[in-house]
C-alpha cells in the first residue's frame, strides 16, 4: 500500500494509463471507431457542456466494459441515511456529541455503506442545492460491492482507521490527517483493516475549489501540487454471484446486479477526478502582531454559492501552528455567527475545549447561536503569560462551516445516543469580571 503512485496537482488535466496495457489512451482525439485494446470509450461529466472552460469538468474512461452493463436498480433500505431535515422540530441550542459509537466486527459486520449515518444537513437534492454532513462507522471491508453518488461529492474525513479506496481511476490509501474528494458519479469501493470512523461533507450541484488567496498572494493555504490523484489501474474480474452497484439518487438508496468488476478502466484522461489531500501540508497563515485573523485563514477547500463570497460549505483546519499575538486573548474569541458551524476532532485536544470534545465526536453551533472557549480556557487564557507558544501541537480539529441553516436528523438527536446533555453546563461557570468604578484594575497594559 506504501508504493501507491499518484499525480499531483489540484485541477490538472491529467492522463494516465494501466502500464500493463501501453498505448490504451487514443492519440488525437477521444472517441475513435475502435480504441486501442478494443476498450470502450465513456465519457463522465462533472459540469454542463456549456460551462466556461474554468469550471469544465470531465473525464474520458476507456473501460473492459462501459458502467451501463448492468441489471436495473432496485430500491434497497438506505438506513440512517437521509435527506428529511423535518424528521424532528428545530433545536437552536449548542450541540456536542461524544465520540461516535463503531459497531463491533464480533456482533454485527458493517461496511462504509452500511455504515454510513446523516447527522444534518440543508436545501433541496432536486434542484442541486444544499449539503449533508454525514458519519460513517464500519468494521469491514466493500466485498462485491461499490457505491457511487448521484447527489453531489463526498468530502471524506477518516479519523480511526486506514481506507483503500478503489475508484474507476485507481487506488487511494487514506489515513486520519489526510482527506479525500470523491466527486458526483465516481464509483469506489472501500477496504478497511479494523474498527474504522470518520466524517463526511456532502455537497450537492456544486464541487470543490481551492479558496481564493486575495492580497496573501500566490503561495499559501493548501498549494495545488499537494493534492494527490490515482494512476490508473484495471481488474478484468468476473463475479459469478453477481456485483452489486450502490446508488444513491435523490437521497435514497438503490442497487443493481453486474457480472463484473466495476474497476475496469484501462486508461483516463481528464480534470474530473478523486483526489487526497494530507492535512500536514497546509501552510499556516496567522495573525504575527495582535487580534484573531478569522478562521476563514485556515480554509482547505470551499464549494460556493451563487453569492460572492459565500460558501454553501467550507472546509477548514485547525492545524498545529505558533501563537505570537500580544495583548490578545489567543483562544477563539466568543461569536455569534450568521453561518451554521459543524466541529470535529480527528485526534488530540481542541485547545478552546480541553475536555468534553474528544476525537470521533462533535458539535454544532447553529445559525446565530452563541458560542466560544469553556469557563476554564477563558480563566487561563486571561491571564497567561503572553509568550510565543506553540499552539495544537498532537492535534487536528475541523470545522464544516456552511451559509445554510442546518437541520440535525433523528439519528443525530436520540438514535445515535451520542448526544451530550451536559455540553451547556461548559459555560455556566462564567462569571462577571466588571469593575465600573475601574477601567483597569489589574494593571495590565491596555489599548
Amino acid at each position: 500500500l506504501c508504493h501507491l503512485q499518484y499525480i499531483s496537482g489540484f485541477g490538472n488535466e491529467c492522463s494516465s494509463e494501466d502500464p500493463r496495457c501501453p498505448g490504451s489512451l487514443p492519440e488525437g482525439q477521444n472517441n475513435p471507431q475502435v480504441c486501442p485494446y478494443n476498450l470502450y470509450a465513456e465519457q463522465l461529466s462533472g459540469s454542463a457542456f456549456t460551462c466556461p472552460r474554468s469550471t469544465n469538468k470531465r473525464s474520458w474512461l476507456y473501460r473492459i466494459l462501459p458502467s451501463v452493463s448492468h441489471k436495473p436498480f432496485e430500491s434497497i433500505d438506505e438506513g440512517h441515511v437521509t435527506h428529511n431535515w423535518d424528521e424532528v422540530d428545530p433545536d437552536p441550542n449548542q450541540l456536542r456529541w461524544k465520540p461516535f459509537e463503531i459497531p463491533k466486527a464480533s456482533q454485527k459486520k458493517v461496511d462504509f455503506v452500511s455504515g454510513l449515518h446523516t447527522l444534518c444537513g440543508a436545501g433541496d437534492i432536486k434542484s442541486n442545492n444544499g449539503l449533508a454532513i454525514h458519519i460513517f462507522l464500519c468494521n469491514t471491508s466493500m466485498e462485491n460491492r461499490c457505491f457511487y453518488n448521484s447527489d453531489g461529492d463526498f468530502l471524506i474525513v477518516p479519523q480511526k482507521g486506514n481506507l483503500l479506496i478503489y475508484t474507476e481511476f485507481g487506488k487511494m490509501l487514506v489515513q486520519p490527517n489526510e482527506i479525500c474528494v470523491i466527486q458526483r458519479g465516481m464509483r469506489f469501493s472501500i477496504d478497511v483493516f479494523e474498527e474504522t470512523r470518520g466524517y463526511i461533507l456532502e455537497v450537492y450541484g456544486v464541487h470543490f475549489e481551492l479558496p481564493d488567496l486575495g492580497p496573501i498572494g500566490a503561495n499559501g493555504l493548501a498549494n495545488p501540487r499537494d493534492f494527490l490523484i490515482p494512476v490508473a489501474w484495471y481488474e478484468d474480474r468476473q463475479v459469478p454471484g453477481g456485483y452489486t452497484v450502490i446508488n444513491k439518487y435523490q437521497g435514497k438508496l438503490f442497487a443493481a446486479k453486474q457480472d463484473v468488476s466495476p474497476f475496469n478502466v484501462v486508461a483516463w484522461h481528464g480534470n474530473y477526478t478523486p483526489y487526497k489531500y494530507n492535512l500536514k501540508n497546509f501552510m499556516v497563515i496567522n495573525s504575527v502582531a495582535f487580534d484573531h485573523a478569522d478562521p476563514s485563514i485556515f480554509t482547505v477547500l470551499t464549494a460556493k454559492s451563487v453569492r460572492p463570497g459565500v460558501a454553501i460549505a467550507d472546509f477548514v483546519i485547525f492545524p498545529p501552528r505558533w501563537g505570537v499575538a500580544d495583548k490578545t486573548f489567543r483562544p477563539p474569541y466568543y461569536h455569534r455567527n450568521c453561518m451554521s458551524e459543524f466541529m470535529g476532532l480527528i485526534r488530540g485536544h481542541y485547545e478552546a475545549k480541553q475536555g468534553g470534545f474528544l476525537p470521533g465526536g462533535g458539535s454544532l453551533h447553529s445559525t446565530m447561536t452563541p458560542h466560544g472557549p469553556d469557563a476554564d480556557c477563558f480563566e487561563k487564557a486571561s491571564k497567561a503569560k503572553l509568550a510565543p507558544e506553540r499552539i495544537a501541537d498532537g492535534t487536528m480539529a475541523f470545522m464544516f462551516e456552511s451559509s445554510l441553516s442546518l437541520a440535525v436528523t433523528k439519528w443525530g438527536l436520540k438514535a445515535s445516543r451520542c448526544l451530550d446533555e451536559n455540553y451547556h453546563k461548559c459555560w455556566e461557570p462564567l462569571k462577571s469580571h466588571f469593575t465600573p468604578n475601574s477601567r483597569n484594575p489589574t494593571g495590565t497594559l491596555l489599548p
